[in-house]
Order: structure tokens, then sequence, then C-alpha cells
């Protein structure tokens, strides 16, 4: 047997010094009372002691693996090992836990073995007067050392599972974290009280005057950053998705300290827990710079209408008189043509600087809205 091997695969059940286990416990007590003998035990060697991990008539949690019987339960097959009498016994009759009138005698161990094929330790038996196992009470030993043996597989299991959700959790959490926005779950209970039982380290990002802590603590700051103006619309938004079960969405402004108006979106969808309160899964967007493109575009428009409705009117003008002369000579026609070179050069310089404008507009709301973490509270 490979030691290295069968310590690894030790080591991987997380089960040495760990709590004494109900279950595992109830099997020791059937072993005795089966025997009948006044201890059992499970034990696990690992590469220095036999330990413990449940025990009925001894006290002991551990005991050197040079003087452990268990040991030779590992070293020796994959049948039950026993010492009928270990007084006599040319291996164990120097052992310290021989000696003396109450000095083990008698020592039965069935082995645990992996679905590997490694020998973790034993379920066993041990009495101080010699003994001998019916081959019913082998064949018990048996089971209940493969039954100890399921339980620590699934044991394992269970465990492998748990580090599995663990490692998945911390993966998706370093994920959310790095969402440009905020990820919550917040909580409202029946009786009105708020609190966040998931948020993001967006948080930081969408506002200097919010921290992740504090608003755990807290939920009410959030409302803190809201401008005065729009705060009484957000808490009723969010009265109305408790009360009617609908879509929290709502855009609304934030303070600044330097006067230039922030915007968030909150979207959330609320789901109704067990005990009549409410649960929202959602996101906070800082969407200023959506709102600032709006505003830009707004004002392209407004500037387009303003400034060519005049050479706009003038060419329709233009071309209504082309249409109503009946015979247009040289002279005129020539000086139409010069109306027409005007306005369109008019139109094309006009166009030119609306361009080169918005260009340079545009770039100044993006320079902005890279700054925009940095803005703090305003004054009221």
């Amino acid at each position: 047997m490979n030691e290295q091997s069968r310590l690894k695969e030790l080591f991987e059940y997380h089960i040495l010094d760990t709590k004494p286990e109900k279950e595992l416990d109830e099997l020791v007590e059937i072993a005795s009372l089966i025997c009948n003998t006044p201890i059992s035990l499970i034990t696990l060697v690992d590469n220095y002691r036999t330990w413990h991990k449940s025990k009925k008539g001894m006290e002991l949690s551990e005991v050197k693996r040079e003087d452990s019987f268990c040991q030779h339960v590992v070293n020796n097959s994959k049948e039950i090992f026993i010492v009928e009498d270990a007084s006599i016994d040319s291996i164990f009759q120097d052992n310290p836990y021989t000696k003396g009138e109450k000095g083990v005698r008698f020592y039965a161990g069935a082995p645990l073995i992996t679905p590997k094929g490694n020998i973790l330790g034993s379920l066993c038996v041990v009495d101080t007067v010699p003994k001998k196992l019916t081959e019913e009470q082998k064949k018990a030993l048996q089971v209940l050392s493969k039954k100890a043996m399921d339980y620590l597989n699934a044991r394992k299991l269970i465990i492998m599972q748990k580090d599995n959700l663990e490692l998945s959790a911390l993966k998706l959490k370093k994920l959310t974290d790095e969402a440009p926005c905020v990820i919550f779950q917040l909580h409202k209970t029946k009786d009105g009280q708020l609190r966040f039982d998931f948020l993001n380290k967006g948080v930081k990002k969408l506002h200097p005057d919010l921290k992740a802590k504090s608003l755990k603590k807290n939920p009410e700051r959030l409302f803190d950053i809201i401008h005065t103006d729009d705060l009484p619309y957000v808490k009723e938004s969010l009265a109305h998705s408790y009360n009617e079960l609908t879509e929290w969405n709502i855009a609304y402004r934030v303070k600044s300290v330097n006067e230039i108006p922030h915007w968030h979106m909150l979207k959330a969808v609320p789901e109704r827990d067990k005990q009549g309160g409410v649960i929202w899964y959602g996101t906070i967007q800082n969407i200023t710079n959506i709102i600032d493109y709006e505003k830009t575009l707004e004002q392209i428009l407004f500037d387009i209408s303003h400034v060519l409705r005049k050479p706009i009117a003038t060419l329709l003008g233009l071309a209504n008189l082309i249409a109503d002369e009946k015979k247009i000579d040289g002279q005129l026609l020539k000086e139409y043509s010069g109306y027409i070179k005007t306005v369109s050069a008019e139109l094309d310089t006009f166009t030119q600087k609306l361009s080169i404008a918005y260009s340079v507009k545009n770039k100044i709301i993006a320079g902005q809205n890279q700054d925009l973490p940095k803005a703090g509270k305003s004054k009221k």
C-alpha cells in the first residue's frame, strides 16, 4: 500500500480533529453491544498518531502510532485484524497499553476502506480480557465499518459540494464587484424595516457618500444622496412596488458638490417572501452621460430647426418664384442662381460649424462623466 497516497486521501476527508458526530457514535455503541466489549472506537491513522473520531469506554483522544493496535489494520490487510490475547502475542506483549491488569487483551478492528482502496483506520472493539469473536460478530463488525465508511464518504461529498459552492460564490462576488453599477438585494419586512442582504463594491463608484458597510447598517442612507425635489417621488415608487409587487423602475437626480446634476437609474424586480415582506433584486446605474447625450441631441435639433428655418424659407421662396415665372431671361436666372449660391454657402458654413461645436461638446461631456465618482454632497 502506498502510504503517501493513503495519507493524502485521509486528509481530503477533512475529518481529523473534528467534533464527535452522532451517526458515528451510534455505530461504536452498536459494535460494543454486538461484540460484548466495554470499549469501541472509530479510529483514523495519520503519519504520527491514531486519532479517535468516536469512542466508547475510553477517555484518550489519540495515541502514538507506534503504540497503536489500529496501525496494524492499516498495514495488515482488508480483513478484520484480531488479537485474542495481547499479553501472549509477540507483537503486543510489550506494548505500553497491554501492561497492567486493565491493559488491552483483546482487539478486533475492521478496516475503513475508501473507494480508492486506501485504509483510513478502523472500527474496532477492545476488551481487558481475552476474547474470541463468532463469525456472525465478525460479519457484523465489517458491516458496521462499511456503514461508517459510507457516512464518511457522504460527509466528504457534502464538504466538496460546499467548497465548490463557496468557490462559485467567491467568483460571482468578484464578477459583481467589477460591475460598473450597484448590484443589490434589498429586503423590506412586513413591519416596514429595510435591509440590504447583498451589495457589491460598485456602491463606492456610484457616489462618494455611499459605503457598502454603512448602507447595510442603515439602508435609509441611500435616500440621503437623492435630490430633495426627487426624494418624495422615489419613496412613493418604492411603496407602490411594495404594495403592488410591480417592478421598481425609476430615474432620479442625486446631490453633487459642483452643482452639475447627476442622474441615477434604479431597476429592481420584487418578490414576496414567506413572512409577507418583499425582496428586490436589482441594479443602480449612473445615467448622467445618457441624460447629457439626450440633452445634446435635443439641443442639436433645436439649433438645426432654429438656424435652418431662414435659409430654407429663402430657398422655398426662390423655388416658388422660379415656378411662377412663365419665362425667365438670362439676367433673372443669373440673379436667382446667385441667391441660391449664397444661401447654400451659408448652409454649408453652418453645418461645418455645427459639426465642430458638437464634437467638442461631446468630448467635454465625456470628460465630465469620467469624473462623476468624485462628486460630493451639495448644500441644501
